[in-house]
């Protein structure tokens, strides 16, 4: 199989693979997705790879052509174990600065909550965000780079890697699940919970409260990686998996709001994406309002 295949394919079959694992396991028979948040999940999922990433792409290849012709290619002799390397801390651990960032930042929060107004997990939440949170990640960026520079070869490789953790790590399939069950599998699950993202870890980062001794909304921030967590101080591991799943405030505008803001905003000024910098504080009235339809 030609690497340009594996790259794109094997995302793509192991995302129709464990929808429709999700779909005979009975999450989309009393979902609780509106036909508002499949639109967001649908155009989120087909904008990315199509729109986003290969624009910036381009617009890079573009700009190294132009301005730093004599850069391209200038790596490709670098060690497939120092290529690797460079990915994982320029895109990897840039996007978990960047994921963590949105977690604290007003106006970056407002470009991530449609990842998180969801209130249950699935494959389809994998890649619910604003089209700014991805156009602006510094990840995307950087590897771009990395590409022009003579690492293409290693991306291809470790593009589909990633994205097969991440969607993983989103999926009710829990995969995680067997780890724990086993008592001889427990080092195993030491070690693998600690280095890349789980289902368990991951669910931790979507549940509602930390008050269920389980969540962790403000932790567990690593895509690929959890021991960039692990390392910088956020981490929690309780191999549980939460209850309730989504934000405080879950308010859900139409697909048009959430996805395109700030250049569209949200007309109710009680709604986060009223605007770029306010913030409503917590008000329990604002959970179950839906402004969607």
């Amino acid at each position: 199989m030609q690497p340009e295949i594996f790259s794109k394919l094997i995302p793509a079959a192991l995302l129709l693979v464990l929808g429709v694992l999700e779909a005979l396991g009975g999450l989309y028979l009393h979902d609780k997705r509106t036909r508002n948040d499949w639109t967001i999940e649908v155009i989120s999922l087909l904008v990315l790879p199509t729109l986003v990433q290969p624009g910036i792409f381009l617009l890079t290849v573009w700009a190294g052509i132009h301005w730093f012709p004599q850069y391209e290619n200038s790596l490709v002799s670098l060690a497939i174990g120092w290529q690797v390397l460079a990915f994982l801390i320029l895109d990897d651990m840039t996007q978990y600065w960047w994921h963590r960032l949105s977690h604290v930042s007003r106006v970056m929060w407002k470009l991530h909550r449609p990842h998180h107004v969801v209130e249950e997990m699935g494959v389809m939440v994998t890649y619910r965000n604003a089209i700014l949170y991805y156009a602006l990640m510094p990840g995307i960026w950087l590897s771009a780079i990395l590409v022009y520079l003579g690492m293409g070869y290693v991306y291809l490789f470790y593009l589909p890697v990633k994205l097969i953790v991440i969607l993983l790590a989103h999926s009710e399939t829990r995969w995680d699940r067997f780890l724990y069950k086993y008592s001889m599998l427990h080092p195993l699950a030491w070690v693998i919970e600690r280095t890349i993202s789980t289902p368990s870890t991951h669910f931790a980062h979507h549940g509602l409260t930390a008050s269920d001794g389980v969540s962790h909304p403000n932790g567990n921030f690593g895509n690929l990686l959890f021991i960039w967590d692990v390392i910088f101080g956020t981490a929690k591991i309780t191999r549980q998996y939460p209850n309730v799943f989504g934000a405080w405030n879950k308010m859900k505008e139409p697909w048009h709001v959430q996805l395109l803001f700030p250049i569209v905003r949200s007309k109710r000024p009680e709604s986060e994406l009223h605007s770029l910098v306010t913030k409503q504080d917590y008000d329990p009235s604002a959970t179950f309002k839906d402004y969607s339809e």
